[in-house]
């Protein structure tokens, strides 16, 4: 079960409760309504009668059990995809950050060649023509999926690879969370921007240099893959403080009485 700690984003969350959106649950957090206690101990809400109510409540038992049972995949499914960042602080330990390196723009036009996978147990890279079929199932391991740019470029990748690929419930697109805090671009930009990120080793590897990375291992060059894969792992592992900062600051955001320690 997440820690009280961890679970508070989520506690303040009332998304997922049929009928409940944005403008309403905009409205509970006004009037301090930012759990699902303070929910139960509230008096008359406007707009919401006693039946209406006790539906809720209900609904609000089937939810904490989720929780207690550390039930991502509930959470996902109720959720609008767009606010599946809220799930993070509650579950890392079933977040996979990653990133692919590929030979082309197009699924049909590139092969992929080196996946990494980052998490809170270990950092793994997945490498064509050596271990890349283990990828599919390492990722079942998990339920939520970071990425930057992954809906548009590196699932369909993957899924066109492996096309009985699950792709884990929840899937978080840093590029599209990051853009509601105003930061767009590519992800060393915004990494450049907000001065978070680690690339030692790689600095000034992009993704035409992966391409030739790759081909030069592929002519027999060993040195070259080793540099490909740090250049992977960065890309994949900067990922999770950028979206330790995306949590913080929308939740800073969107909260008018942020709970003490409400952090990402």
């Amino acid at each position: 079960m997440p820690s009280e700690l961890d679970s508070r984003l989520l506690r303040a969350t009332f998304l997922h409760l049929p009928g409940i959106g944005p403008a309403t649950e905009a409205e509970l957090w006004s009037r301090g309504i930012t759990s699902w206690d303070r929910f139960r101990a509230a008096g008359a809400l406007p707009g919401i009668s006693s039946e209406r109510r006790r539906r809720l409540e209900r609904e609000l038992e089937a939810t904490e059990q989720a929780l207690h049972e550390a039930n991502a995949d509930w959470f996902s499914y109720r959720l609008p995809s767009s606010e599946h960042w809220r799930l993070y602080p509650g579950f890392r330990g079933k977040t996979a950050f990653l990133d692919i390196e590929t030979t082309g723009l197009s699924p049909y036009q590139g092969i992929v060649t080196v996946v990494a996978v980052h998490s809170t147990d270990e950092t793994r890279s997945f490498i064509a023509d050596d271990n890349l079929e283990e990828l599919p199932a390492y990722l079942q391991r998990f339920h939520i999926l970071v990425t930057f740019n992954g809906i548009f470029f590196d699932v369909p990748f993957l899924q066109h690879r492996f096309p009985q690929l699950i792709v884990p419930s929840a899937h978080i697109d840093l590029r599209f969370v990051l853009r509601r805090l105003g930061y767009s671009g590519g992800l060393k930009r915004i990494e450049q921007q907000l001065g978070i990120g680690d690339r030692t080793g790689v600095e000034g590897v992009g993704g035409l240099e992966a391409v030739r990375l790759w081909e030069a291992y592929r002519r027999g060059n060993p040195a070259a893959l080793d540099k490909l894969i740090r250049y992977n792992r960065a890309d994949t592992v900067n990922l999770e403080p950028l979206l330790a900062f995306a949590v913080s600051e929308l939740s800073r955001r969107m909260l008018p009485n942020d709970p003490p320690g409400l952090t990402a």
